[in-house]
């Protein structure tokens, strides 16, 4: 059965006026945010600027830092501490990591319009690929009966194009042209998503990779930050700086029975006056084994919400400075999670918060759903 259903029908990204309200907050005991973390520990010798972006191998508890500084670091985390195995350049910041699914290699891209592969095992990091600017994104996918069935390298640029890449071969297999320039993307099963500006979501079947499946607008109202596929490829979550996430299937009929979006990363105040301050969602991670769905903000929080009865499992406490960037590891029991200036603020905050990443050991209570509530 495809998970992307009837060509002709549409997803319907406008939801229901049941399905755009907030999470329901269900009963649980109060814990608080302070005592969930207390045993959260920090990586030592990390980048030297802001972290961009995370990702931890598939087959190995190997962390792959993306960073402002120009750098790539891989470090290999064991009991919560980190230890570096590896480091390669680009020539400008990188926006972007992902790892091959044999946890064989680490891709990255960035501001100096490349694509690169470090090989651990040779040790060395290639380029494989450009664009006419700053990559974005990068995500190793399976094409069904494409390349052998050796996975290829996907590649979004500001330059408003996805390109395909065979490692061995420095021109892509394709190029896709976008609705505008890309500012996430990612891929699970046979299903890849791409937000770009101007709120346009792009969804790819890769059993035709070369054709977009559907142009979409975001529900949500402002610009989109993040995106992350679901594990069985059959839709995706959305955070936006309105600090709104969005859950999205693929098949219209599942979508309207669980499609849903909340409020999130927002922060109840009484002085000067009664409002709310609202932060943008930096990151989505899913869980890989549970689907838990895991939302880090600029308030500096990160959260762990069960989809299917929608409420928050988890929440951290401040951690002085926005969390730009997360991820788990392949077992689901570490969430590793950078606190970096994101730029929310402008230029004249640079400087005033910390540059950090954390490993925080996952418990099952935290993620597993509670059986499911009937509505």
């Amino acid at each position: 059965m495809s998970f992307f259903g009837p060509r002709s029908t549409s997803l319907g990204m406008g939801a229901s006026s049941s399905s755009t309200s907030n999470t329901q907050q269900q009963q649980s005991p109060v814990v608080s945010p302070q005592s969930e973390t207390s045993g959260d520990t920090t990586l030592s010798n990390g980048p030297e600027d802001s972290v961009s972006d995370l990702a931890f191998s598939p087959t190995a508890d190997i962390l792959s830092v993306a960073s402002w500084d120009n750098k790539v670091r891989l470090y290999e985390v064991v009991n919560g501490v980190g230890q570096g195995r590896a480091i390669y350049d680009h020539q400008a910041p990188v926006l972007s990591t992902h790892w091959a699914p044999d946890g064989s290699k680490v891709a990255s891209g960035g501001c100096d319009n490349t694509v690169r592969v470090y090989d651990l095992a040779a040790g060395q990091a290639t380029q494989v690929g450009s664009h006419d600017a700053p990559v974005k994104a990068v995500r190793f996918v399976t094409v069904p009966g494409a390349n052998n069935g050796s996975s290829i390298l996907a590649s979004a640029s500001w330059d408003k194009t996805l390109k395909y890449w065979d490692l061995r071969s420095s021109q892509p297999i394709a190029t896709v042209t976008l609705p505008d320039r890309a500012y996430s993307m990612d891929s699970a099963k046979t299903l890849l998503v791409v937000a770009t500006a101007e709120r346009h979501v792009v969804t790819i079947d890769l059993n035709n990779p070369q054709t977009i499946f559907k142009r979409s607008e975001s529900v949500l109202k402002w610009q989109t930050r993040c995106v992350a596929c679901f594990p069985q490829g059959d839709g995706y979550a959305l955070g936006s700086i309105e600090g709104r996430c969005s859950i999205q299937y693929m098949d219209p009929r599942v979508h309207a029975q669980k499609g849903f979006t909340f409020k999130c990363h927002r922060k109840a105040v009484t002085s000067p006056r009664s409002e709310s301050l609202v932060y943008s969602v930096n990151s989505v991670s899913i869980h890989p084994g549970y689907g838990t769905l895991a939302t880090a903000g600029a308030d500096g929080c990160f959260n762990f919400w069960d989809m299917e009865n929608r409420y928050r499992r988890m929440s951290s406490p401040d951690n002085g400075g926005p969390i730009v960037a997360t991820a788990f590891n392949a077992s689901g029991s570490v969430f590793a999670y950078a606190i970096s200036y994101d730029w929310s603020k402008g230029y004249t905050q640079a400087g005033q918060y910390p540059n950090m990443i954390k490993f925080h050991a996952v418990l099952e209570d935290q993620v597993k759903p509670k059986p499911r509530i009937k509505r």
